[in-house]
């Protein structure tokens, strides 16, 4: 389950001694889990607050409200708070919340798209681009359209080939080839326009 620390329970208590208010807590989210922007959210609550189906920690002196939807993503959680000479710091770590990667059992499309959503895209992001599974094939051929920067981007053959593709190749057993079914002339706002290339 989730652990919070001696030293992060006497914090919360503090704070909410200094908030005065009866029956206040901490409740505890996962913020678009499964992915590789999640994010843990940390926030007061009060009994008006709560929708009643949040599983309930008690902590020395206040309950941590744990979101329902968010318990798998946050189990093995550890809330710490250590004490600095400028001030103290409040660190989480919930080692599950953006998912566990598919194991060799997990289906082929399962596996590839684990290494897009966190491999990949978080590389083309820096572009401000990104790309989505189409489909897998029977033959292990990947194909994919790329969006945003990449969408008629004049690199897009040399990501393609050079990073994407050698990715998934080494990254997931059973993937043959990659190929873009993107309709690159129709691209808004490439990276580098294929003109520049």
């Amino acid at each position: 389950m989730i652990e919070i620390s001696e030293s992060a329970q006497a914090h919360f208590n503090r704070l909410i001694e200094r908030e005065g208010i009866p029956g206040l807590g901490v409740r505890l989210a996962a913020r678009q889990p499964g992915t590789p922007s999640a994010d843990v959210r940390l926030e007061f609550a009060g009994p008006d607050d709560l929708s009643g189906d949040e599983w309930a920690i008690d902590c020395a002196g206040f309950t941590l409200w744990v979101d329902a939807a968010s318990v798998r993503w946050l189990d093995g959680a550890f809330i710490d708070y250590e004490q600095k000479p400028a001030g103290g710091q409040l660190q989480i770590r919930a080692p599950k919340i953006k998912g566990e990667e598919p194991d060799a059992s997990a289906s082929l499309v399962e596996r590839v798209r684990w290494v897009i959503e966190h491999e990949i895209n978080p590389q083309l992001a820096m572009h401000r681009g990104n790309v989505a599974l189409q489909e897998v094939t029977g033959e292990g051929v990947v194909v994919l359209r790329f969006g945003g920067g990449c969408h008629g981007c004049g690199m897009v053959d040399v990501t393609l080939r050079n990073g994407i593709e050698k990715t998934l190749l080494a990254r997931v057993p059973g993937v043959t080839a990659v190929r873009d079914a993107t309709d690159h002339d129709t691209g808004q706002a490439p990276y580098v326009p294929r003109d520049a290339a």
